[in-house]
């Protein structure tokens, strides 16, 4: 995304949180694009909202969740004037990283309707931890046009393994050692 158009949606984010939250806790605002962080893909932003919260992980926990409660509604708001931005967009409410460095609280609202998390019913949502080839090859399938999302991208490669004549090799000796098994 170039420069200006990353600032722009910047300034804009930034002023919807600000008309949004009137008051709130709010340390600090971002915007970030693929390349800042290996959790954003190709052709997504990540709009990241830091709550201010104590260094105790008791406070810290009780103060996002009184955000979280105290605006619900305008998370959800948020997130709908989001949706109308051309470029997939995940919203996330978290804290700064205390420093005994427990995981962080965090809200996130998905990408809208155009996210990955949109392919239809039947899908199962499953995680992975990728090494930097494997996100490599992910992102370059998104780049030249394959797959949309990275799980888009898991989910052709998955295909492509399944056309393979192994694969339905492998498929009938598993049916016939779960006939096996069966037996016993």
């Amino acid at each position: 995304m170039e420069e200006a158009e990353l600032a722009r949606i910047r300034e804009q984010f930034t002023q919807k949180v600000n008309e949004r939250f009137p008051g709130a806790p709010i340390e600090r605002i971002e915007v970030l694009q693929y390349g800042d962080e290996p959790e954003i893909e190709p052709g997504q932003l990540l709009a990241r909202v830091i709550i201010e919260a104590p260094d105790d992980e008791p406070e810290r926990r009780r103060a996002f969740d009184a955000f979280h409660d105290g605006h619900r509604e305008a998370l959800h708001e948020l997130r709908s004037e989001l949706d109308r931005l051309p470029t997939r967009v995940t919203l996330q409410f978290t804290t700064d990283m205390p420093a005994g460095g427990k995981p962080r609280p965090v809200i996130q609202l998905g990408q809208g309707p155009a996210g990955p998390g949109a392919g239809g019913p039947g899908l199962t949502p499953v995680m992975a931890r990728l090494g930097h080839e494997d996100l490599e090859t992910l992102d370059m399938l998104i780049t030249v046009g394959i797959a949309s999302s990275r799980a888009e991208a898991v989910r052709w490669a998955l295909a492509r393994i399944r056309e393979r004549p192994a694969f339905e090799q492998l498929r009938a000796h598993t049916r016939e050692i779960e006939t096996l098994k069966s037996q016993f």
